[in-house]
């Protein structure tokens, strides 16, 4: 193997060689990238409810995309919230696509068959179920745009980044949240 790749760098200087096997800047800018919003983004792509390998499908090629949007010179302003709008659109298409997934859409992952960590107190671990039951049921009565903006809000995004991802205005982004969290207070309340 190492014979065959210096056998192709045959006929370059050490420095040209050297500067061929290495990653360019935007190649390691988006590897940045990746490795930092591969995982929230790929949490919002399984919000959609399509399976893990077209989520994985997905993400690379919205990775794909931004390395060709950067390697065209278009803008780098909010890179962040350009790939999660990006995974929105592509999540969208994906899940349209696919007519396994054709129930009611939610960003809420589906949580049912996970079970709280059994503490030493068996009533305390059914109080902390019965909540959890509860709150997920709250957020899944919600309305689709509440869904996404408490979501992407979750995963750390600002009012103004979750408004170009939905393409909503920035004041249908605070009504959504205020919604959303008034009425999960309410069910925490019960």
């Amino acid at each position: 193997m190492a014979a065959e790749a210096s056998d192709s760098l045959a006929g370059f200087s050490p420095t040209e060689a050297a500067s061929a096997t290495r990653p360019s800047p935007l190649e390691e800018e988006v590897v940045a990238l990746f490795e930092q919003l591969r995982t929230p983004i790929l949490r919002y792509l399984l919000s959609f409810r399509i399976s893990v390998p077209d989520a994985e499908e997905v993400l690379q090629e919205v990775f794909l995309a931004l390395f060709q949007h950067l390697r065209q010179g278009k803008p780098r302003a909010n890179l962040q919230g350009w790939v999660f709008r990006v995974a929105h659109n592509s999540a969208l298409k994906r899940r349209l696509r696919s007519r396994r997934h054709a129930d009611r859409f939610s960003c809420i992952p589906d949580l049912s068959g996970m079970t709280s960590d059994p503490g030493p107190d068996p009533e305390e671990s059914l109080a902390i179920s019965q909540r959890q039951q509860r709150l997920l049921a709250v957020v899944r009565a919600l309305p689709e745009q509440e869904q996404c903006c408490l979501f992407l809000r979750a995963e750390g995004l600002r009012y103004r980044e979750i408004a170009e991802v939905l393409g909503i205005s920035l004041g249908s982004v605070a009504a959504s949240l205020e919604k959303s969290l008034s009425r999960l207070t309410r069910a925490e309340q019960t």
